[in-house]
């Protein structure tokens, strides 16, 4: 597996590196300190697999970078890592097809957890963030928040394999056209899957998607071949 840690500060990726060596033994994990640079290694290594992005670069803003990264590189899944913990920075990383936001400020062990949990196939999203009063993106109307519900699986929301196959890569951020291509199935086919996912979680758009699943805790498997 090749990760990429993109990230100005040196002491940040060193910590990283050691992280995920502790995560991922077998990891080759490349650096970047800035945008530009990161670019040059992506395209030097198509076959990365996940990207951490610091929000605060100094030759460009991270968000335009996130956006960059899910339009001309889908198959990648990028996280973000971030000094700015605050509930709208967490959304719109996850609006624009972020796997996860993992702070800075977080404990080291909380660090381990939620790139652990991002390599098994969850979405790590701060405690803290999912704790506050108000839910982070749902209806007024909605009943009850998937933090406050039992535990549950997939299987028990009546979603099919196809169907968890369909959300893994929703969470990847994939449009609906590459999921046709991933999973060899028509688009209408695909739209009626996703409409399926949304309802079965109480959600009304792909970003909400994202947030119910790590609020749910649940670690999708890889996608089926079948």
């Amino acid at each position: 597996m090749k990760i990429l840690v993109v990230d100005d500060q040196v002491l940040i990726r060193e910590a990283l590196r050691g992280v995920l060596k502790e995560v991922k033994g077998d990891a080759t994990v490349l650096e970047a300190s800035s945008c530009s640079q990161a670019m040059k290694v992506i395209a030097e290594h198509p076959d990365l697999e996940l990207i951490l992005l610091d929000l605060n670069l100094p030759d460009r803003d991270g968000f335009s970078m996130l956006t960059e990264l899910r339009e001309r590189y889908p198959a990648i899944s990028v996280a973000v890592l971030s000094a700015q913990q605050d509930r709208d920075s967490v959304v719109r990383a996850l609006d624009l097809g972020a796997l996860g936001f993992i702070p800075k400020s977080g404990q080291l062990e909380v660090m381990v957890k939620a790139l652990e949990l991002m390599i098994a196939g969850g979405v790590y999203i701060p405690p803290e963030i999912l704790a506050r009063d108000q839910p982070l993106a749902r209806q007024p109307d909605e009943k009850q928040p998937a933090a406050n519900r039992p535990s549950v699986s997939p299987a028990d929301l009546g979603l099919t394999d196809r169907q968890v196959d369909v959300l893994r890569l929703m969470i990847q951020g994939k449009s609906n056209k590459l999921i046709c291509r991933a999973l060899n199935l028509a688009e209408p086919t695909v739209k009626n899957h996703v409409t399926a996912i949304l309802k079965a979680l109480k959600v009304s758009n792909r970003t909400e998607a994202v947030i119910a699943v790590a609020e749910l805790g649940w670690k999708l498997p890889p996608v089926s071949k079948s």
